[in-house]
């Protein structure tokens, strides 16, 4: 008899299979660039851009980012990218090596995207607009609110207030901080508490969108004080420069936003939590069009505008650098993030799979 139940046993544990393998990654973080275009992040500042006249209110512009050796010119403007991600983490999208990464969702601009990245597939029948509804879609973080290990470890400290709507934090519990909103805490701490201040006093210049060192400032003194094991960052400003015709802004923009990216992986690899055990995916919701005009808009008048890319550096994910060929869509990250984390999300069943070159076998 006891030879009867060793061989079931036996046969039990090779056929049932785990439905996720064990990773090292603990934690999550993802990071958006509004509208960030692939060909600024693999090829640096654009030459013909920077020479229109309505570009040269900096003039400084040539000497920071401009380069003639393409690989020196694209680490002058994302350092981090470049001199960390590339060495250590991966990067999809160099349309010019054969690596193609694509939206799957028709609208091409923001809630569509953004949408498409936390859900896992596209929504084109009732996600085609901006405005301020509440996604009827389950997303990713609100699936891992909904787990015992990751409940009220879920936080999203984005730019554009329509991110709660985009998130529906009504529905999902995920905290949700956006706008010009000052942060409500019982106890906040002097940082936090100069942040309010600043927020209420300081000019609008991006209307309802909040300037994002605030958003990123923000979202580091919540995750000193809280631990979140899931994050989101959403920036927004390098989108609003881009539709302003603002080259320069839009450079100084995306600069600045690889130093808080900088900024946030040195405070994690300091971290005793956080420490080997934490994983960033950066991308953006659209592409951009991509001539002297074009690069200013996206939508469906401009094909080019499907055309993204993503990055990825954890401890899970090999260190390759550039990815040289093959096809990836911005549907893939919800499960990818779902993955890296050990667990299984489907979402409604229509969902983009893993990448499979981001977590090891």
């Amino acid at each position: 008899m006891k030879i009867y139940y060793l061989i079931i046993a036996f046969i039990l544990a090779n056929t049932i299979v785990p439905a996720q393998q064990k990773t090292k990654t603990e934690n999550v973080i993802l990071i958006t660039l509004d509208g960030m275009r692939w060909q600024e992040v693999f090829n640096g500042a654009d030459s013909s851009f920077m020479r229109q006249q309505q570009h040269l209110k900096d003039g400084n512009l040539k000497a920071k980012y401009w380069r003639n050796d393409l690989t020196e010119r694209r680490k002058a403007l994302f350092p981090f990218f470049w001199n960390t991600i590339a060495t250590q983490g991966q990067l999809y999208g160099n349309r010019a090596i054969g690596s193609k990464v694509d939206i799957t969702n028709n609208q091409l601009f923001s809630y569509p995207g953004y949408n498409e990245i936390l859900t896992g597939h596209a929504d084109n029948e009732r996600i085609h607009s901006n405005d301020k509804m509440y996604n009827p879609n389950k997303n990713v973080l609100e699936y891992f609110n909904s787990l015992p290990a990751f409940k009220n470890k879920v936080a999203a400290f984005t730019s554009w207030d329509v991110f709660p709507f985009i998130i529906n934090d009504k529905r999902s519990g995920v905290y949700v901080s956006t706008g010009w909103e000052p942060i409500k805490d019982k106890k906040l701490n002097d940082r936090e508490q100069m942040l309010n201040q600043l927020t209420q006093s300081l000019p609008n210049p991006l209307g309802d969108v909040r300037l994002d060192a605030f958003t990123f400032y923000y979202g580091m003194e919540y995750m000193k004080k809280n631990k979140p094991r899931v994050m989101f960052f959403a920036f927004d400003e390098t989108d609003d420069f881009a539709h302003g015709g603002e080259y320069a802004a839009y450079l100084n923009s995306a600069h600045y936003t690889d130093r808080f990216i900088s900024e946030l992986w040195d405070f994690i690899q300091s971290d005793p939590t956080y420490k080997n055990k934490t994983t960033i995916i950066i991308t953006c919701d659209h592409g951009r069009g991509a001539d002297a005009e074009g690069w200013k808009h996206h939508g469906q008048k401009l094909p080019e505008a499907t055309q993204i890319w993503f990055a990825f550096l954890g401890p899970d994910t090999p260190s390759i650098g550039e990815v040289k060929s093959g096809q990836y869509y911005q549907n893939q990250i919800a499960k990818t993030m779902a993955a890296l984390l050990g667990v299984s999300f489907d979402g409604e069943g229509k969902i983009g799979d893993a990448i499979d070159g981001v977590v090891k076998r």
